[in-house]
C-alpha cells in the first residue's frame, strides 16, 4: 500500500517558534468564514497509522525503542482501519523537550484520511477515535474564525508546545495548507542533539506510580 508523508503545517503569522527552515502563513484569509477548531499542540512524533503497518513523519523505517509501543497499538487496532486509509497522530511514549505526567495515552489521534486522500471533518474524526480508543488532542476552542480570539489563546508555555488551528470540515490533501496552521512556543527545540540519539526517557501515563 502507497505511504504517504504528513504535509508540513505553516505558522500562523504570528507563531513565535519558527524557525528559517519553517513555512508561514502570509495571511489568514483562508480561515476567515470558517469554523475552525484549536486543539493542544503535542511534543511528541509525528505517526501514521495503517491497516498493515506505519511510519513516522519522515517515513523512517528504521525500528527504534521509542516506536516500540505504537507499533504495539498498530498491532492492535489496526484491522479497524479501513483498506486505503490512515490515521494521523502523536507518538507520545518518549519525553522530548516538554515531560507529560498524565497522558491519557501514549498515541493521540488529530485526523483521518479516506481512501480519497481526503481528511475527514472534525466530527467524523473524533467517533473514530473512540473506535479505536485513543484520546484526541485537548480542544483549546470551537466557534467561528476569529483572529483576536485565537490570538488571545492562553498558552502555559511551561506544559505546551502550543496549538493548531484546522477548519472543522473536511478537505483534500492539496489543500492542507490553507486549512491547518499552527502556533509553536518562542525557542522550542526537541533537545540539543536529537531525541532520537538519546536514551528514551518514556513519559508517564494517568494513574502510573
Amino acid at each position: 500500500m502507497t505511504r504517504l508523508k504528513y504535509p508540513r503545517t505553516p505558522h500562523l503569522p504570528w507563531s513565535p517558534g519558527a524557525s528559517q527552515d519553517d513555512t508561514r502563513m502570509a495571511d489568514v484569509h483562508s480561515f476567515e468564514g470558517q469554523e475552525v477548531v484549536v486543539t493542544e499542540k503535542l511534543d511528541g512524533e509525528n505517526t501514521t497509522l495503517y491497516r498493515d503497518g506505519l511510519h513516522a513523519r519522515s517515513l523512517d523505517p528504521c525500528p527504534h525503542p521509542s516506536r516500540d509501543w505504537v507499533k504495539g497499538l498498530q498491532g492492535r487496532i489496526g484491522y479497524l482501519i479501513p483498506e486505503g486509509w490512515r490515521v494521523c497522530g502523536e507518538n507520545l511514549y518518549a519525553r522530548h523537550s516538554l515531560a507529560y505526567e498524565d497522558l491519557e495515552s501514549y498515541f493521540s489521534l488529530f485526523s483521518v484520511w479516506d481512501d480519497t486522500n481526503t481528511c475527514l471533518g472534525w466530527d467524523e474524526t473524533r467517533p473514530w477515535a473512540r473506535e479505536l480508543d485513543v484520546p484526541t488532542p485537548q480542544e483549546l476552542y470551537r466557534g467561528p474564525w476569529d483572529e483576536r480570539v485565537i490570538r488571545g489563546i492562553q498558552v502555559a508555555e511551561r506544559e505546551m508546545e502550543g496549538y493548531v488551528v484546522r477548519t472543522t470540515e473536511g478537505f483534500p490533501f492539496a489543500e492542507f495548507a490553507s486549512h491547518v496552521a499552527k502556533w509553536v512556543r518562542a525557542d522550542h527545540v526537541q533537545t540539543d542533539e536529537h531525541w532520537l540519539h538519546q536514551a528514551v526517557v518514556s513519559n508517564r501515563l494517568r494513574g502510573q506510580g
